[in-house]
């Protein structure tokens, strides 16, 4: 299994979105190298769900339940989308400043590539956010 993280603005699409859809498919992702990311999730890998513009933090954790396929809303039909499915929010959001704050982070993708919208998070890291939201990795 492996873990991400995926960003949206909450005014277009939130964790409350989420939760309500229960599965939904992420679109929209017009990044090649956040395209290519998505490529590579499989079913069962997991994601940290990502407030971003004014809030900066990690909310929630959601899960691939179906693996990429060709994005609707792209007329050009060169992305792709998968499907994530709700597993549970953090019962403390992490924030960007939080994260920044750690060394332990400091190779993350958030913060050397601050404009990307879904990038890999490695396993230490995946625990230790887990741990300060206060939720099971």
């Amino acid at each position: 299994m492996a873990y991400w993280l995926v960003k949206t603005e909450p005014g277009s699409w939130s964790w409350d979105d989420q939760v309500k859809k229960g599965v939904e498919g992420w679109d929209g992702v017009r990044n090649h190298q956040a395209a290519k990311n998505l490529r590579a999730m499989k079913i069962g890998d997991k994601a940290f769900f990502y407030h971003s513009v004014n809030e900066k933090r990690i909310v929630g954790i959601v899960e691939v339940v179906r693996e990429y396929y060709p994005d609707p809303t792209d007329e050009k039909g060169k992305f792709v989308q998968v499907d994530f499915e709700t597993v549970k929010p953090l019962k403390t959001p992490v924030t960007l400043a939080d994260i920044k704050a750690d060394p332990r982070f400091s190779d993350l993708a958030l913060l050397k590539q601050s404009r990307l919208s879904v990038m890999p998070i490695d396993d230490a890291s995946w625990a230790a956010i887990c741990e300060m939201g206060g939720v099971d990795p």
